[in-house]
């Protein structure tokens, strides 16, 4: 597939690819939608409040049902980044990690502001969605990450020392690059990972994490994803914990039963690695998508990121029909999520005809200015 070449899309293609978008961005909400409630309590403090067999449904947090986190909503902005780059492409500035950040600058704006400020004609529809001003527990390397306007590299990170699993939970939409070769998207995903994140384990983790997402948006089966990301991995320095706690997932599928138990193990202290592991482990063993996401936010580690990540790599094995429809239906801004599901899969696959040498659609270029 070409997608940001300008090759020639059959329809099937497009559909199928479409559907693994929606998919990926839905589960990503879905799951941190999911574990949003829980995301404070221990295994035991869930089960106190939401019954023996811990959270099985949606339920209150934020002040509603289906209310997801910064998780979310940073994932949003991602799509939003990758789109305003590849319209960018054409003016001849093409570094996506410096679209990446003014994306992200763009959502940190959310977070201090009462609403969309009209003013700012530059900052495309997304920004101007007001349920997205909502503060859902940002962290602090979120916000000192993106708190001006000096952008994180690889050789000068952001926050170096976190290791947390905040910049993973972001970083599905890079895998959904599928016309970009492997390794790319790992660059970029570690590139825009160190903009908050900088410490290895949560930078190689998103980039882990991205390229098992590039692998199921190209029709792989997650195992084979997995293993076709250990050996991407294998060459990059510092990668051993990473593709330690891959394999360690990979292992425990075979362990007996799934349970908290085996959760609570991968997860260990809820750093990035921990939590790519405990993602990658509940979708390959969970019964159907509401089982791997239930068994993914019972535990007493950062519940709404591995519902985030779970649900990421399910929505893009099955595509938006394998999800639990009763939980979209509460889903918080989900006609925002499908608009920007259909935006990023238009633009992939039909990009020259909305903006190149043969002329632009003016309203796409007010979607997503080249600003």
């Amino acid at each position: 597939m070409g997608a940001t070449s300008g090759a020639v899309w059959g329809r099937a293609e497009q559909q199928d690819f479409r559907s693994r978008v929606r998919g990926t961005l839905l589960g990503t909400a879905v799951g941190d939608a999911l574990g949003a409630p829980a995301d404070t309590l221990s295994l035991a403090g869930i089960r106190a409040a939401h019954g023996p067999d811990g959270l099985l449904d949606l339920a209150d947090a934020h002040g509603r049902r289906g209310a997801v986190t910064h998780h979310t909503q940073l994932t949003l902005f991602t799509v939003d980044g990758l789109i305003r780059a590849q319209v960018r492409r054409d003016t001849g500035a093409w570094h996506p990690p410096t679209d990446l950040h003014r994306a992200y600058r763009r959502w940190a704006a959310t977070q201090t502001d009462w609403g969309p400020d009209e003013r700012r004609k530059d900052d495309g529809w997304l920004a101007r969605e007001e349920w997205l001003y909502a503060r859902r527990e940002p962290t602090r390397a979120l916000l000192l990450g993106l708190g001006d306007d000096v952008m994180g590299t690889l050789e000068r990170p952001k926050n170096p020392g976190d290791p947390g699993p905040e910049a993973v939970a972001r970083s599905a939409p890079f895998g959904l690059l599928v016309g970009w070769e492997p390794q790319l998207v790992v660059q970029l995903s570690v590139e825009c990972a160190a903009q908050t994140h900088g410490h290895p384990l949560a930078a190689l983790s998103a980039g882990a994490y991205a390229v098992i997402v590039h692998g199921l948006a190209r029709g792989d089966s997650l195992d084979g994803a997995v293993r076709a990301a250990l050996d991407l991995l294998a060459a990059r320095p510092g990668h051993q914990p990473v593709t330690d706690a891959l394999r360690r997932a990979l292992d425990a599928v075979r362990q007996g039963v799934p349970g908290p138990d085996r959760v609570a193990e991968l997860t260990g202290d809820g750093s990035a690695d921990g939590l790519l592991a405990v993602a990658v482990y509940c979708a390959l063993v969970g019964h159907d998508v509401r089982h791997g996401l239930c068994l993914a936010v019972n535990q007493s580690g950062p519940s709404a990121a591995a519902g985030a990540l779970t649900g990421g790599l399910l929505g893009a094995l099955h595509g938006e029909t394998a999800l639990p429809p009763a939980w979209l239906a509460e889903l918080e801004g989900r006609p925002t999520m499908l608009e920007l599901a259909d935006d990023f899969a238009m633009e992939m696959t039909q990009g020259p005809a909305l903006h190149g040498p043969a002329g632009s659609s003016p309203g796409w270029l007010a979607r997503y200015p080249r600003a």
